[in-house]
């Protein structure tokens, strides 16, 4: 009977303390900064199923990869809050677009998709007997705005492009356009 609550006993404490190595920021990281072997350490944590933390043995895939987002010292590091890229990429700038419903697709933009922003008339003139100006871009991201009733889309462009779409985007008459999701 000694023996066999002994065995219950170390059962119990091995199953409720359960732990595992998991990568944690040692020093707050910023996003889009490059995450160097110092920013990271190694430490031990009891399991939970919701966390998805990357295992300790992960560290030298997370170095010198970005931050995707800030992660707080202490914080965890997830496969999340990582990028190989950062936003907006070198050369590139990221400007918002706020349409109506009736200027966007209804197909829900998604990150990655290729886009035209295109030039509209304002409402009341005729639309233009030529094609309309228009900009390449990239979504980078997108929230719909309660307080407009607006769709914001957030799209890279070449640099060069950034101050002319904003100038275009300001003035409200302009149509967002998906083009292929096909790769």
């Amino acid at each position: 009977m000694i023996g066999l609550g002994g065995l219950l006993g170390a059962w119990a404490w091995t199953a409720t303390t359960n732990s595992t190595e998991v990568l944690v920021a040692r020093t707050e990281i910023t996003r889009g900064s490059v995450i160097e072997v110092d920013d990271l350490a190694r430490v031990q944590i009891s399991t939970d199923p919701a966390l998805d933390p990357l295992p300790g043995s992960a560290l030298d895939t997370v170095v010198g990869k970005r931050a995707a987002l800030d992660i707080a010292e202490g914080g965890l590091v997830t496969r999340s809050a990582m990028a190989v890229t950062v936003v907006p990429a070198d050369g590139a700038s990221v400007v918002g677009v706020a349409v109506t419903p009736a200027q966007a697709p209804s197909e829900p933009l998604r990150v990655g998709d290729n886009v035209r922003i295109v030039v509209t008339s304002p409402a009341g003139e005729a639309a233009p007997a030529q094609t309309p100006a228009f900009s390449r871009a990239e979504v980078v991201g997108t929230r719909y705005s309660e307080e407009t009733g607006q769709l914001v889309v957030d799209v890279q462009v070449a640099e060069g492009e950034a101050a002319t779409l904003a100038a275009r985007a300001a003035t409200g008459n302009v149509a967002i356009v998906l083009d292929s999701r096909e790769r």
